[in-house]
């Protein structure tokens, strides 16, 4: 009986030295990213006004990076709350392993970063520190963004109103702690200077960056589920009920394939911040995540590019019931 618990005792340790020297070699060999680069985005008007474009209508970092009013269709920001984060993601949301908070990225939380610190957070996922962030802000599309477009949203947070706010750190459940260290990409790998001309073309990397995907396909386990690109379908967890995100592909019974530009173009205007259809709602009624006051400042010729990217993809037949109400 001695020999068996001495022999037992034996295997334990050495269990746990195997265990402890791979927690040890994985958690000092992940995230596997590039060092920070040292570059500067000088803050020229066009950078300032491009950022501000892509920050508040495309990439819409402001959208987790603010305060949204639910109490209104769609969760308008709050004026005032540009970039202080805060907003709290939940398991109960549905998909959220643990505890997100979008972080403070006004210069008053950013002030002892470097320009290249900010952009390897944007296109690689990883904080000041290196530590990996959860892919709930698209880091893996924001890693095809162009140089330029880099530098602009850079430039432009520079440029926000500073405002003190402590942002809780995030938790993540085992085994997505460890998962999560695996995901940021290596490098930095920027699409080229598109021309606005080859609007198909255009309006795939304006799709990328928009993150539109990332609502607009089922996934299994994070992963989107082959044969489901943009066909909609992914659910969001809301105080009133579940709600999933439309098919955008072409098909013409259950996505926009019956849609002309024009009124894929009037779906978005619709809801301008001044056109007067941000309707209030009570917590019990349908109300999307859709940033739509947001995307609604995309102009034109952008959300026409869009729509030629659209038209383009595979007709997916997906009926999604938008809203189920919690009974």
């Amino acid at each position: 009986m001695k020999k068996f618990l001495k022999i037992l005792s034996y295997t334990v340790v050495t269990v746990l030295v195997l265990i402890g020297g791979f927690y040890m070699y994985f958690a000092t060999s992940y995230p596997n990213i590039d060092p920070p680069t040292t570059e500067t985005a000088i803050p020229t008007d066009a950078r300032l006004a491009r950022g501000e474009y892509l920050a508040n209508h495309v990439t819409v970092c402001m959208d987790c990076h603010s305060t949204r009013d639910w109490s209104k269709y769609s969760g308008p920001l709050v004026p005032g709350t540009l970039g202080k984060g805060g907003e709290h993601f939940t398991e109960d949301m549905g998909g959220v392993p643990g505890d997100i908070f979008a972080k403070n990225i006004t210069p008053a939380a950013l002030e002892d970063w470097t320009d290249g610190e900010i952009m390897r957070t944007i296109t690689n996922g990883v904080n000041k520190d290196g530590d990996a962030i959860f892919p709930l802000m698209p880091y893996l599309s924001y890693n095809k963004l162009t140089r330029e477009d880099l530098f602009s949203l850079v430039a432009y947070l520079r440029e926000l109103e500073p405002i003190e706010n402590e942002v809780p750190e995030s938790s993540l459940n085992f085994p997505m702690n460890l998962i999560v260290k695996t995901i940021p990409p290596k490098s930095y790998e920027p699409s080229p200077e598109i021309s606005k001309t080859d609007s198909v073309k255009y309006g795939e990397y304006l799709t990328t960056i928009a993150g539109c995907a990332d609502c607009h396909t089922q996934q299994d386990k994070g992963e989107p589920i082959p044969g489901k690109y943009l066909a909609g379908g992914f659910q969001f967890l809301m105080p009133g009920g579940v709600v999933k995100s439309a098919n955008i592909t072409p098909d013409k019974e259950t996505g926009i394939g019956s849609w002309t530009k024009e009124m894929f173009i009037e779906r978005f205007k619709f809801y301008a911040p001044d056109s007067g259809n941000i309707v209030s709602v009570n917590q019990t009624d349908f109300n999307t995540p859709m940033p739509w006051t947001m995307y609604a400042g995309m102009t034109m010729n952008d959300l026409s590019a869009i729509y030629d990217y659209l038209s383009t993809q595979k007709p997916v037949r997906n009926p999604v019931v938008r809203f189920e109400p919690i009974n």
